[in-house]
């Protein structure tokens, strides 16, 4: 019995222990499992990471905004502008993946003097993952033209000299092809676009022969062409008297090269933030590509889009409708005139002193003037020699005693008067009757004035009489009325 028990339980342990390390080996397969599937995922997730290394290239003219446009799709409200060829980048983010990626953008100056600088940007192995933008200001449309043509020039040459493969080339000069064929409208059957793309259906699908005028200028880049500006539109016809049909004939020429070039055409106004987002989604879907689903915009003049496989000569003639004046064939240059520059002649500023200095050299000007007398200004122009008795400007009264000699004894003084009112009044008298009596007027009696009847001495007719008699007559009046007013009694009815 006892000997059975011990085998009951040893046989139990074993089959406890068996049990265990069962367990044991179930789990660690099944970590083995989870980290498995853990680095399977993580190794998808890299294999569709967003691709490095894209490249956006920025050329235009001077002042065409080309620093401001990329710092808008950075969405950088303060940015510094350099020069040469500077650096920026706006970030693109994959939401399916959750990755994020820098998108490089290269700002060529627009001096041609720093073309030499596009070797740091595009070399044989960049270029088939970059895009380059053209950059027109709209606010001056008639170096349109010329700035497509140079900076294109600008291109090319750089393209030539990168001494690219052949079968390379013919490959890029084929995507661009292929792409401006293959350009379907949004809203199509994207499930026919799919099978179009399909390697094993290509050889089936029917792809259409490009038409006049198109791609002629193959670069094996993408090029898109950007109007900045655009919000000067309104400042080209009140200043300008742009019309609707210069307008349409501006974008006709820049829409017959882009066809040329295979380049997609945008208006966008960093003012007014128009057209930014579709600028951003259509770079993200060239070199990214991300879905893109954005209809051509011809409608509104300030907020043109055309992508790059939609536009042809039939739709550019449409333009042409509109024409009134001018020929679809008329010369750019002739219609789009630069406006003559005008001269403003700027006035020299004024600046007013400070108040102080003011101060001090009004204090040093009245400093050197002489010192005015208090009372009656005296003017020393008119003041006679020294020792004069009488100034010059009585000389007419002088004249006026000449010729109307005074009768004694006209009025007599009256004792009753003072000094000082005595003497007033014979010289009011004197002068009173010099003034209302005429010569040879009848004396009283009816006796004529004669020379021994004046006080003064009478010359003959039509002379003067000097001035030495006129005051020797009033001194001596003078000294005669204060002896009589010395020797008389005061009046009784003198109240003083």
């Amino acid at each position: 019995m006892a000997a059975a028990g011990r085998n009951t339980l040893l046989s139990a342990s074993s089959t406890v222990q068996n049990s265990t390390a069962d367990n044991q080996t179930t789990e660690e397969e099944d970590g083995q499992n989870l980290w498995s599937s853990i680095l399977s995922e993580v190794s998808t997730r890299s294999r569709s990471k967003l691709p490095s290394g894209k490249n956006v290239v920025v050329m235009g003219e001077v002042g065409s905004g080309k620093t401001t446009l990329v710092a808008k799709l950075q969405g950088v409200e303060e940015y510094m502008r350099g020069r040469g060829l500077e650096y920026l980048y706006f970030s693109v983010h994959d939401e399916d993946i959750d990755d994020h990626a820098r998108c490089n953008a290269w700002v060529l100056d627009g001096d041609l003097y720093h073309k030499g600088l596009q070797k740091f940007v595009l070399s044989a192995e960049s270029l088939p993952h970059s895009v380059a933008l053209l950059l027109l200001d709209l606010s001056r449309p008639w170096l349109a033209l010329d700035s497509l043509h140079k900076w294109s020039s600008v291109l090319r040459e750089h393209i030539d000299k990168l001494h690219v493969p052949p079968e390379t080339m013919r490959e890029l000069e084929h995507r661009l092809v292929k792409q401006y064929q293959e350009y379907v409208e949004p809203g199509s059957d994207l499930e026919a676009v799919t099978q179009r793309r399909n390697a094993d259906q290509e050889e089936e699908s029917v792809i259409l022969p490009l038409g006049d005028n198109t791609l002629t200028h193959n670069l094996g880049l993408p090029i898109v062409v950007v109007c900045t500006k655009c919000d000067a539109i309104s400042t080209l016809e009140k200043e300008h008297d742009y019309r609707d049909e210069h307008l349409d004939f501006i974008q006709s020429h820049i829409r017959r090269f882009c066809l040329q070039y295979g380049a997609s055409l945008l208006y966008t106004s960093m003012k007014e933030g128009k057209n930014l987002d579709v600028l951003y989604k259509y770079l993200v879907h060239q070199l990214y590509g991300f879905p893109f689903s954005m209809a051509a915009q011809v409608v509104e003049r300030d907020a043109v889009f055309i992508p790059a496989g939609w536009d042809n000569e039939k739709k550019i003639s449409i333009l042409h409708e509109n024409f009134q004046t001018l020929k679809a064939d008329d010369v750019f240059e002739e219609v789009i005139v630069k406006p003559p520059v005008r001269k403003f002649v700027h006035e020299k500023e004024v600046l007013a002193e400070d108040d102080q200095v003011f101060l001090v050299k009004l204090q040093s000007l009245l400093a050197k003037q002489p010192p005015v007398t208090a009372g009656r200004p005296v003017d020393p122009t008119n003041r006679a020699p020294s020792g004069s008795p009488r100034t010059s400007n009585r000389s007419a009264a002088a004249n006026v005693a000449n010729v109307m000699p005074m009768q004694s004894g006209t009025k007599k003084i009256d004792p009753n008067m003072k000094g000082g009112q005595t003497s007033e009044g014979v010289l009011a008298n004197f002068f009173n009757s010099l003034l209302t009596k005429k010569a040879g007027s009848p004396g009283p009696g009816g006796q004529p004035a004669t020379g021994s009847s004046t006080p003064g001495t009478v010359r003959k007719s039509g002379s003067k009489l000097g001035l030495t008699d006129v005051q020797a007559e009033l001194d001596r009046i003078s000294s005669k009325s204060e002896l009589d007013s010395t020797n008389t009694p005061p009046a009784e009815n003198d109240q003083s």
